[in-house]
Formats: structure tokens, C-alpha cells, sequence
């Protein structure tokens, strides 16, 4: 075989190995997608397949339920157009409450409710953990009893 050839041979094969490569990552790409819609979008589509996709909104204020037995918790996400009832069976975040942002993340369930595999609650830029604050407040009131030198 000559030179030419085995180059040939070389580039076309480093091609189809960079083009199946480039196959299988697309792939999981597309199989991890989750998507964001919100409430309104949910509401607006009177069939939504059975796809994993994600909610984002504000948990209603008043509508969460809790399970005194078990964790099961049922609550609404709106984004004050429309809400999405959710049913989620599991422990939720710290900073999960009425009025707070919130993204869930599961599948619509025939009758209207979302069912819920896991729950973020979103917070804010200035968000500090509890511990952290308390930690800073311990700070500034030592140093405030220390006083002026």
C-alpha cells in the first residue's frame, strides 16, 4: 500500500472516531436535558408528555400541606398567573417556604398534579447559612463590648 493511501486510510479514520465521539456526547446531552417552563406554560399545554422536565416559580403562600406521618408534602408553585399543583415525597431544603423561589423537578402526572422527584429552593445573593450569621453576629458583639482602644 503506498504512503498516500495509508493517509488516507489515517484521516478517515481519526474523522469517523471524532464523529462518533461527537455522536455520543450530543446524545447525552440531549438525554440529561431538563427543561425550565413555568406554571403558565404548564397550564397552557393541555397534554404535556411524559418527560422529566423542571418547574420554576414561588411556592404559594398558604398551600403548603404537610403529611404529620410520613414526608410527604403537597404544595403550589405559581408564577402569579397561573400555579401547578405538586406532590413531593421527601425531605425539603432549609430554605423552603411559602413565597420563596422555588424549581421542582419531576413529571406531570395525568391528573394535573406534578409529581415531584427532588425540590431547590432558590434564595438570593445576600443568602448567608444560619450558622455563618450567627457566627458573624458573635464577632460584631465581642468586638462592640471590646470597644475603642
Amino acid at each position: 500500500m503506498k504512503k498516500r493511501h495509508q493517509r488516507l486510510f489515517l484521516v478517515l479514520g481519526v474523522v469517523a472516531g471524532v464523529s462518533v465521539a461527537t455522536a455520543l456526547v450530543l446524545n447525552a446531552f440531549r438525554d440529561n436535558m431538563t427543561f425550565f417552563i413555568t406554571p403558565s406554560e404548564v397550564m397552557a399545554k393541555s397534554d404535556m408528555p411524559e418527560r422529566h422536565f423542571r418547574i420554576g416559580g414561588l411556592v404559594e403562600d398558604g398551600s403548603v400541606e404537610r403529611d404529620s406521618d410520613s414526608t410527604q408534602v403537597r404544595f403550589r408553585v405559581t408564577d402569579t398567573e397561573a400555579s401547578v399543583p405538586v406532590d413531593f415525597e421527601g425531605i425539603l431544603p432549609d430554605l423552603f417556604r411559602e413565597g420563596q423561589g422555588v424549581v421542582v423537578e419531576g413529571r406531570i402526572t395525568s391528573n394535573g398534579v406534578f409529581k415531584a422527584d427532588n425540590v431547590m429552593a432558590r434564595h438570593d445573593e445576600d443568602y448567608m447559612p444560619a450558622e455563618a450569621q450567627e457566627a458573624l453576629d458573635r464577632v460584631e458583639h465581642s468586638v462592640d463590648e471590646v470597644g475603642d482602644y
